[in-house]
């Protein structure tokens, strides 16, 4: 049978913060721990590495520092203000708080995503920026660079981030792995993941023997940024 979890909704302060967890809370956390959950299945992270967060309103609802996502439950609510100071539940929030916080400050996100993804942390080592070979680099904002590594959790990671996101939704983070953001928990993990597949497809054109990949120029990677802005169904 499976396990049945109480909706944190019906809980009065479940997590044991600061306040109660709202309704909208609960259902950001839900979809929080779904994305985190997708990171692990899809093969972008190990363990209890990465971390995902959400903003709603002025709370920012984040994975707690190494709690296995499966584990996760509906009580187990993790939120900081946009200062980092703990507004919701007991467990410690993600190392990596530096970072998602930098991101919401700077730019108008409501959802972050950092992994540990393979073939992008690969890149990291080899290049300060991924060479254009897909036209999709147009959806991140352009050539995807490399923040300069630095230890995680660290002010100086996140400020090499900051820098390396200039006009960016997403970069790499060297000898570390990836960082992403969106409008949206799907699109941050959306960008996460054609990340991840642009990382695969240059290295494995580059293994070639003899040969060298074709690189897309800036302002080919530029006109399908123009078509991009209309792509998609009309509403």
């Amino acid at each position: 049978m499976a396990e049945q979890r109480q909706d944190p909704r019906d809980v009065p302060g479940a997590g044991g913060g600061t306040r109660g967890v709202r309704a909208e809370e609960a259902d950001a956390w839900g979809e929080l721990v779904d994305t985190a959950r997708r990171t692990v299945t899809d093969g972008l992270v190990v363990g209890t590495s990465g971390n995902v967060s959400v903003r709603v309103g002025d709370t920012v609802l984040v994975t707690p520092s190494g709690v296995p996502y499966d584990r996760l439950t509906p009580g187990d609510v993790t939120g900081v203000d946009l200062e980092g100071r703990q507004v919701l539940g007991t467990l410690v929030p993600t190392s990596e708080l530096p970072m998602h916080l930098a991101v919401y400050r700077s730019t108008g996100a409501h959802a972050v995503v950092h992994t540990h993804a393979v073939h992008a942390t690969a890149v990291s080592t080899l290049v300060p920026e991924l060479p254009t070979i897909h036209y999709m680099t147009a959806a991140l904002g352009g050539p995807v660079r490399v923040a300069p590594y630095a230890t995680y959790g660290t002010a100086e990671l996140a400020e090499n981030m900051f820098r390396a996101l200039a006009d960016r939704t997403a970069c790499l983070l060297q000898n570390h792995g990836t960082i992403a953001y969106g409008a949206s928990l799907s699109q941050a993990f959306d960008r996460t993941a054609q990340l991840e597949w642009m990382c695969h497809l240059w290295l494995t054109a580059r293994a070639v023997p003899g040969l060298t990949p074709h690189l897309l120029t800036e302002e080919q990677v530029a006109e399908v940024g123009e078509r991009l802005r209309g792509y998609g169904q009309r509403t």
